[in-house]
């Protein structure tokens, strides 16, 4: 007598149909069944593709890697929970116990207390050194250096990296260069296409877009070191969720648009800033005003990318109090590349943790906010920040 298929709890296998579906099907298995041991020692040996665990790999995870891979030129990236899951996979998947890793000393605050606090209680000595500067980062290079890692565009202070001079070093001393390109993204510039061993992006940000996903990309070009970092990354558990890929991957299908329409606005709102008497200071690539003005114009071809970091002529934080009280429409929020415009401070959200001493050398007041911009009305966007100054 053969049992009843319809008393057993999950007999039905997904419908097929002649026709495929437009959109990528959300697939929110923890787990695919195999039809015996044999079958999975296939899998897990890379003799026959298929997913067996979603730790280790799932179908949306693989859809959006598929994306960013081409955005950015490479293959077999590997999508990660958050921005800083990638960070962590790529640095401490390659360096252990007694090497020594130069970062770029305006680093986004997390990857900084990673270089200050974690690595040094793991034994791995760190550096910090001005990125804009190759020679600084020559300096800081010792005999057990075995990576530098550089953000392309750094945040909140928006130096530009010299990247062909950082990476013609690494690659004549054999040091491993890690690049986070988030804030500049592959639109911009493809690292691994200019000497970089590693790409890493906060997918979170302006590619997924819309400040609904959690998500981070890092793929090697060297295909062992890529295997030590996806091992370092299902080991330690950084998955990805299934419905932020998905959701992250809907995103990316309007990147470029967005992209193209926040640049404007914010080298419409960078112009506009700077003329106003209660702003010390704008910072902004593609501003003939910028400190790495000239290594903007050589990298990234005409592109200043949507972030805009500004000084309150008053850098006190009364000031900064009453000027987000007196922003109207804008999310004062610490996070950017949403399709709304969104304001943040340094000093009390990404870079609270450094000693105020280090923030004030890197430029960092309490005067100093960071603004990712969106997709507004220029006109309106402007306007809200003109009445914002205009009422302190």
């Amino acid at each position: 007598m053969k049992p009843d298929a319809a008393t057993f709890i999950r007999p039905v296998e997904f419908p097929k149909s002649a026709s495929r579906p437009v959109v990528t099907p959300l697939s929110p298995s923890v787990v695919y069944a195999s039809d015996s041991p044999d079958m999975l020692d296939d899998q897990y040996n890379g003799k026959l593709s298929g997913f067996t665990y979603a730790r280790e790999g799932h179908p949306n995870g693989q859809a959006l890697s598929q994306i960013l891979n081409r955005l950015e030129a490479t293959e077999n990236g590997i999508v990660t929970g958050s921005g800083m899951a990638a960070v962590s996979s790529a640095v401490m998947a390659i360096l252990s116990t007694g090497d020594h890793i130069i970062a770029g000393d305006q680093l986004y605050g997390r990857s900084l207390r990673l270089m200050s606090e974690e690595l040094p209680r793991l034994g791995i000595s760190t550096t910090l050194a001005n990125a804009s500067s190759s020679d600084d980062i020559a300096q800081a290079i010792k005999p057990n250096t075995k990576m530098v890692l550089i953000e392309g565009i750094s945040n909140p202070t928006l130096r530009v990296a010299d990247f062909h001079g950082i990476s013609s070093i690494c690659k004549e001393a054999g040091i491993i260069l890690a690049v986070d390109n988030t804030f500049t993204t592959p639109k911009v510039f493809q690292p691994l296409k200019h000497g970089a061993d590693i790409v890493i992006h906060s997918v979170t940000k302006l590619l997924a877009g819309h400040s609904d996903v959690t998500l981070g990309y890092v793929v090697a070009k060297d295909s062992a070191l890529n295997k030590r970092i996806y091992d370092f990354a299902v080991t330690t558990g950084l998955t990805a969720s299934p419905f932020d890929c998905w959701l992250a991957e809907r995103g990316l299908l309007t990147f470029d648009l967005r992209f193209e329409k926040a640049q404007k606005n914010a080298e419409n709102l960078a112009d506009a800033l700077a003329t106003h008497p209660k702003i010390a200071r704008v910072l902004y690539p593609m501003r003939k005003d910028h400190p790495d003005h000239e290594l903007a114009k050589k990298h990234f071809k005409g592109n200043g990318c949507n972030m805009v970091s500004f000084e309150l002529t008053n850098k006190t934080r009364a000031a900064a109090n009453l000027f987000t009280q007196c922003l109207e429409g804008i999310a004062f929020a610490p996070t950017l590349g949403d399709v709304g415009t969104t304001l943040s401070h340094p000093v009390s959200s990404s870079h609270r943790s450094m000693e105020a001493l280090d923030r004030e050398r890197n430029g960092i007041s309490e005067g100093f906010f960071r603004v990712s911009v969106g997709l507004e009305t220029p006109e309106d966007l402007i306007l809200a920040f003109k009445k914002a100054l205009d009422q302190m």
